[in-house]
């Protein structure tokens, strides 16, 4: 592959990304230092560490929810300067290149599971009738379309993570930010919950940053990494 035809390829790319927190009476905890990242089409990096070493912070920074000290980050070829405040148009671009899937699933409760999944369309601005079909597919593929019109309340926790894969995936993003996907999950259902990230990431060809405790999790992935001590180690 060319150098161009990979800088082509490159979904998201991270440069000097640092964070740091102010500490009453103490000095500046840093989490963040320097962390490069840089994520090509259809391929898969796992993030290990110890707890509160920066992982989700780290992915919270590429998301952009939150802004880093200093950095930048490309979504494709949008350039975004890591240490602005987030602007409301960065909404609809991340909505639209952005997926993430989060420990805790955070479903809207009084929506079914289908409007769940299109509430991202809808934040995107894009055709809701134009998407409810591919919405049902997803489902379908996590083996949840049944509960199509069940509420959030109504699903056990691995029905609701894979409605949320099915959310994170609905509008074709290029990449999947997940943070610990399992988490919450007893150890068969996180196993399966992981097969159907990975398989439904590689078919639709979204590229994948996976925040995991699991080193089986991890080993699953194209590239592994550790964050320590707020760098991040390419294993």
């Amino acid at each position: 592959m060319s150098e161009q035809t990979k800088k082509e390829n490159v979904v998201l790319h991270a440069k000097s990304l640092s964070k740091s927190y102010s500490i009453v009476d103490a000095p500046d905890l840093k989490v963040l230092n320097q962390v490069n990242i840089t994520l090509h089409e259809s391929s898969s990096l796992s993030i290990r560490g110890d707890s509160g070493c920066g992982k989700s912070t780290l992915l919270n920074l590429l998301a952009r929810l939150e802004p880093a000290d200093e950095g930048t980050i490309f979504w494709g070829e949008k350039r975004i300067a890591a240490a602005s405040k987030p602007l409301a148009v960065e909404a609809s671009w991340r909505a639209k290149h952005v997926g993430v899937v989060y420990q805790s699933y955070y479903l809207i409760p009084e929506l079914n599971v289908l409007e769940n999944v299109l509430m991202s369309v809808r934040l995107s601005g894009l055709s809701i009738a134009e998407y409810e079909p591919r919405a049902k597919e997803l489902l379908d593929q996590m083996g949840v379309e049944s509960k199509s019109k069940q509420i959030p309340s109504k699903l056990s926790g691995g029905e609701r993570q894979r409605v949320a894969i099915a959310r994170a995936l609905v509008n074709r993003p290029k990449v999947i930010l997940a943070d610990e996907p399992t988490g919450n999950l007893d150890e068969r259902t996180g196993a399966e919950i992981m097969k159907l990230l990975l398989n439904a990431s590689a078919k639709e060809k979204t590229s994948l940053i996976l925040v995991t405790h699991n080193p089986s999790f991890a080993r699953a992935t194209d590239e592994t990494s550790i964050l320590k001590d707020g760098k991040l180690i390419y294993e």
